[in-house]
Order: structure tokens, then sequence, then C-alpha cells
């Protein structure tokens, strides 16, 4: 999957946090092969529903289907993926897949920047020095509501919720103990089979270092950016979130 997009787009693509802990301050170590598998898989895909979301919406965006593009984004930010934020800030701007409107582009923008990530605030003070005094007054009005909606506050805890859900659901065990656990993922080669531990490292499922990972990511552009393959279904798809 390697959508071409504009310049802002391609840089929101794929940075993602590894799956290994490294020490804090220090680069993201890269992917594996294994990594790369498991975070294809649907069954993964369906337990991250901010990356889930945010590929659909690459993918059609891809197609020129900006409609679609823009409902996937959406499902992805009130997971507080803000890759996503920032790309409907995008499409709002450039009237894709609806008239433009660049107080709500910069209102998208505005809530994407809320972790001071370097390229989303240099797009949203872009957004508002373009802007009219008539622009900038409705743009405050309108951010006011989806920061309620979809700012980290009222986001994130959605994402825990899920993470926390799925490990459970997958493990039977109220505290997520993987112990022994062998799961079954299916790759281009057929379906193999991961240690528990590797599917759930924790820096993929325990929401503090999620974040810290997401952070270190986007603060350090181009370093630890990978791009995830082709989603691979399997069996072992948990069910979807009621807010989904």
């Amino acid at each position: 999957m390697r959508p071409v997009l504009a310049p802002l787009l391609i840089a929101l693509v794929l940075p993602l946090p590894p799956l290994v802990a490294a020490q804090e301050g220090s680069p993201p170590p890269s992917l594996n092969k294994t990594d790369r598998e498991i975070m294809s898989s649907e069954a993964f895909l369906g337990a991250h529903p901010d990356l889930k979301h945010r590929l659909a919406g690459l993918d059609a965006y891809s197609r020129g289907e900006f409609e679609t593009a823009r409902k996937e984004f959406l499902r992805a930010a009130r997971y507080a993926d803000k890759p996503s934020q920032g790309l409907l800030g995008e499409m709002h701007w450039k009237g894709q897949g609806a008239a433009a409107d660049r107080a709500l582009a910069y209102a998208w923008m505005d809530i994407a920047a809320e972790r001071a990530y370097p390229m989303l605030l240099i797009k949203r003070e872009e957004y508002w020095a373009a802007m009219t005094p008539e622009e900038r007054d409705r743009a405050i009005v309108v951010g006011r509501d989806l920061l309620d909606e979809y700012g980290d506050a009222a986001a994130k805890p959605r994402l825990e919720k899920r993470l926390k859900q799925a490990r459970r659901e997958t493990t039977g065990s109220r505290v997520g103990s993987v112990g022994n656990l062998q799961i079954q993922i299916p790759t281009a080669n057929g379906w193999r089979t991961v240690r528990g531990e590797e599917y759930y490292a924790e820096t993929f499922w325990k929401p503090e270092q999620y974040w810290q990972w997401q952070d270190f990511d986007w603060k350090h552009p181009g370093q630890g950016t990978v791009e995830v393959g082709d989603v691979m279904t399997g069996r072992d798809v948990p069910p979807p979130d009621a807010d989904d």
C-alpha cells in the first residue's frame, strides 16, 4: 500500500512506533519481518482502530475516493489518531470530498497539533495566517465542539479501553497475561505462529508506552518510520468497538 499523496499527506502516512522498547530519547529500532506481519494482521488492526481506519482512509484517498477517505479518517480521529486529524484538516482546506471549509480545516489541524508535533504545528500556523478575521472567529467556535469529541481528553480513553478489551478477550484473563500463548497470524506465505509476548509487545498494548512511542516518532520525523503492507485477514479478529 503506497498511495501517492500531497506533501503533507506523505509526511503523515505511517510513522509508527516500534514493537521493541528502547531507552528513552533514543531512536526507535527498526521493525523486523515478524513485527510487520503482526501489524498487518486483521486481528491486530481490529484492536487498534486508530491505525486500522487511518490505513483504510489512505487506501481510499489513493483511489481518489475522498468522501470514503474522510469517513475513515474521522473514525480514526475518534481514537486520538493525530495523523488522521491532520489529514481531515488538509482535506477540508483543499475541499476534497466536500466544499472547502478553511475554518473547519483549522479546527481539525489545531486538534491534530495538540501534542505539539512539529509538522502539524507548522501547518496549523500556516492555516491561521492565511485565514480572514471572520474565518478565524468561526474556527474558534467550531473548534470547541470538535475538541470535546476528538481531543485527547476524550479520544485517548476510547483507544485505551479498546486495547484492554481486545487483549482480555484473546487471553481470557482479567489481567491479560500472555503466558505461553501461541497466536496464529496470516502472512503472504500462509499461516504462522507467533509467541504471545511478540504479538502483545507492551509498546503497542500498554497505553502509556503506546502514546510515548507515537510522540517520539512524530517529534523526531524520519526516525523509526515504517510502512505496513496490505492487511492480512484472519479468523481471530476481535469484535468491533461499539463506538465504531
